[in-house]
């Protein structure tokens, strides 16, 4: 029987090494005791003030002292030097009293609070350090010990080792080992620097580099990063090399490019910065020639926040590709294949107790070619919001207020679609203004708040079939009238529970208008829920506004912790009712042909024991149907510990089971998967199983996935392994954030109770 993708994926899994940079975590769990020098508190803190070594008294004892003629005092048998936080012990020692410089033979040991060192021989002095040889040593901060040939450590606490070995792992157990013709370790800046480094797991190399830096502490510092080797089908032999530079402490930048052996050279980076007022994040991919298309692939993006004098607020999140299918040959999985759009959006906003003013330019790159010209996004630009709110007054206080929009609407449409869809190359102004004004009687257990607003709408039109009107308008008055009530019981045993009963009615009138002549540009009707059942226009966007005499009722209870107020349990149902059918519709939407809406119900527990479940269901009275429904059930003890059930449907379009799970199943196995099938298309499309191995000094992880192309249809597989050296760097793809983005609730992060955080 011929060997299926899926388990090739698998049988691949022992075959594909990729080598990223992932910063170690030292402080994560760790299924092996620690070493008494092992320190629990591993929060960053401050290098330590600079002390002058020289300046500290010494004090020596030895069972033996013998006086040279030089005026050297010899010490033998159990010898120990202290000098503020450095000790010295050996078995024999030669001080010199001028310079209190001391030669050491025998059994020597040194220790200070981020180094501790064995070895047979060495020199020792105040001013210039200490040199042993035939060392062994131990960083006890991060739990890291080696080897040496050599050691040298400066006054200022810089190591210099030569011919060394290095490795977090303990002695009985050395999983990977770094080894060096010589390593520096710079201990107040917490970095490390390798000449000829080798890095070894289970006695393979893994990755050689002539010169590397490495953490030893949780600081940035410029230099390459582990290099990233791998394959795909796709792209075939991909090879990288990151450089990141600390430019300061507020601004830095990773340069990563890449070799395909399909495609060519990506030059990609990342640039971030952050100031008192401003930040922000620019990222780039520029393949000047794909082999493959014979075409140049970029990809663009910069997110960028300004905050700006007198309250005002600068805000930019713009995306660029090269061509739709970008995302799918790039990103894994169906995730590229989802991306519809690409949003370029600038936003100015102001903001003060009673207005808020906003002006945007935004724009939408069609990403998905398959979309029809008539159905792709307006450019809006520019757009113009503003909005005001006052009150005056006390109980039953006057609350008057007002909405207001300018926006122009931009499309290029070609000739072909605007001979099958005129109305589809039709741009210019709307002018869009809703006063409004209400009263406000609440207290404690009802509200009741009357409104009446105006709504007036002004088109300037370009582009309309000839004879057709290009000013346009349209005004209506709308009044509304919410009531609730609150009731509430304490529940429980002791009244530790605290159960409410909220029934809630909305009455809206708004009177018909004909707007059929109105041009479409960014309306749409939402899915229908119980934030929807009370507003007052059905529709999104101001093209149209549906007219409206009808009643929304709707009952809520909660259960909620009568100490904290934390909500256990939410049940929800709504509906409303037509005491007049509305008439306003969309060209594509069925007019009304019953007295009620769909009814809605919505079911929240959480904060009960782990669990989480959530439901909600639109349900059709008239044919007895769902139209849509979801429901998810979630138990997380914790981030590691997750199991996830979800099933979704929508009448006639989705019908779907989705399942996942990150478990333990041991102190060192963790197991992953995810199953996600669509009952309407009777096929699956998308799975992955993995696991996670963690050990003292490493961890391993391995996941396997098939996925179908949102697009074509067609299988996908892919594979994702990572091996995680603790204390120095990460080999494989980031399974990680993986993971965490399609197992819900899943989260490596998650601090465990009284354990320090970084």
């Amino acid at each position: 029987m011929p060997e299926t993708p899926f388990k090739a994926a698998i049988r691949g899994l022992a075959l594909l090494l990729l080598i990223v940079q992932s910063p170690a975590r030292a402080d994560d769990d760790d299924p092996c005791p620690q070493p008494d020098s092992a320190v629990t508190d591993r929060r960053p803190t401050a290098p330590a003030a600079k002390v002058d070594a020289s300046t500290l008294p010494t004090t020596i004892d030895g069972d033996h002292v013998e006086y040279k003629v030089n005026g050297n005092m010899v010490l033998e048998g159990n010898v120990v030097m202290k000098q503020g936080d450095r000790e010295i012990r050996a078995d024999h020692l030669e001080l010199n009293p001028q310079d209190r410089s001391a030669k050491l033979e025998g059994g020597v040991q040194f220790s200070d609070p981020t180094l501790k060192v064995s070895g047979n021989s060495g020199n020792y002095s105040p001013a210039l350090g200490a040199d042993f040889e035939g060392t062994q040593f131990e960083l006890p901060e991060r739990r890291a010990r080696g080897a040496a040939r050599s050691m040298k450590v400066d006054e200022n606490g810089k190591i210099t080792l030569v011919d060394v070995n290095f490795t977090t792992c303990p002695a009985d157990d050395v999983a990977w080992q770094m080894d060096a013709h010589e390593i520096e370790l710079d201990t107040r800046a917490r970095t490390g620097t390798g000449r000829g480094t080798k890095v070894e797991f289970k006695g393979v190399p893994i990755v050689y580099l002539p010169w590397m830096t490495f953490p030893i502490g949780p600081q940035r510092k410029s230099g390459f990063l582990f290099p990233a080797i791998g394959a795909s089908s796709r792209n075939g032999a991909q090879f990288a090399v990151p450089y990141y530079w600390n430019i300061q402490p507020n601004l830095d930048f990773t340069a990563e490019p890449v070799y395909y052996s399909k495609r060519g050279v990506d030059l990609a980076g990342e640039f971030r910065y952050l100031t008192h007022r401003q930040e922000g994040t620019f990222e780039f991919n520029y393949l000047p020639h794909d082999d493959v298309t014979g075409d140049q692939r970029t990809r663009f993006k910069l997110e960028h926040v300004s905050e700006l004098p007198g309250e005002w607020r600068l805000r930019i999140d713009a995306t660029d590709v090269s061509d739709p299918n970008y995302f799918e040959d790039f990103a894994q999985g169906p995730e590229g294949t989802s991306v519809a759009f690409a949003e370029r959006l600038a936003e100015l906003t102001y903001r003060d107790e009673h207005f808020n003013l906003r002006g945007q330019v935004q724009d939408f790159q069609t990403i998905d070619d398959q979309l029809p010209d008539e159905e792709r996004p307006y450019t809006r630009a520019p757009r113009l919001l503003a909005s005001g709110d006052w009150q005056m007054g006390g109980q039953g206080s006057l609350d008057y207020g007002f909405d207001a929009e300018l926006v122009n609407f931009e499309r290029n449409v070609d000739a072909q679609t605007l001979g099958q869809f005129p109305d589809a190359g039709v741009t210019g102004w709307r002018l869009d203004v809703a006063p409004h004004a209400g009263l406000d009687w609440s207290a404690p257990g009802y509200f009741a708040r009357p409104t009446i607003g105006y709504r007036y709408t002004q088109y300037s039109l370009a582009n309309r079939a000839p004879g057709e009107d290009e000013s346009l308008t349209r005004a209506l008055p709308y009044a509304t009238f919410d009531a609730g009530l609150l009731f509430e019981r304490s529940s429980g045993a002791h009244g530790q529970r605290r159960l409410t009963l909220e029934p809630r009615a909305l009455y809206l009138y708004t009177p018909f208008r004909d707007q059929d002549q109105l041009p479409l540009f960014d309306t749409g009707i939402p899915d229908l829920n119980l934030v929807q059942l009370y507003r007052t226009n059905r529709y999104v966007g101001a093209d149209r506004v549906n007219d409206a005499n009808q009643i929304a009722v709707g009952l809520t209870s909660r259960l909620l912790n009568s100490a904290s107020g934390a909500q256990y349990l939410a049940v929800s149902i709504g509906q409303a009712y037509y005491f007049e059918k509305p008439r306003v519709v969309l060209p594509d939407e069925p007019p009304a042909t019953r007295n009620s809406s769909d009814f809605i119900g919505q079911v929240s527990l959480t904060a009960y024991k782990n669990w989480n479940i959530e439901a909600g269901m639109q349900w059709n009275p008239q044919t007895q149907d769902s139209e849509r429904s979801q429901f998810r059930i979630q138990y997380r003890p914790d981030g590691e510990h997750v199991v996830n059930l979800a099933y979704r449907q929508q009448k006639d379009r989705i019908e779907q089971v989705d399942a996942s799970t990150a478990w333990p199943i041991g102190k060192r196995w963790n197991a992953f998967a995810r199953y996600v099938y669509s009952m309407l298309d009777s096929k699956t499309l998308d799975e992955f199983a993995g696991f996670e191995y963690k050990a003292c000094c490493f961890r391993v992880r391995g996941v396997a996935r098939r996925s179908v192309s949102n697009r074509d249809g067609k299988s996908e597989t892919g594979v994702y392994l990572q091996l995680e050296l603790n204390g120095l760097a990460s080999v494989g793809t980031s399974a990680d954030a993986f993971l965490e983005r399609t197992i819900r609730g899943y989260s490596r992060e998650t601090p465990v109770p009284g354990k320090p955080t970084q």
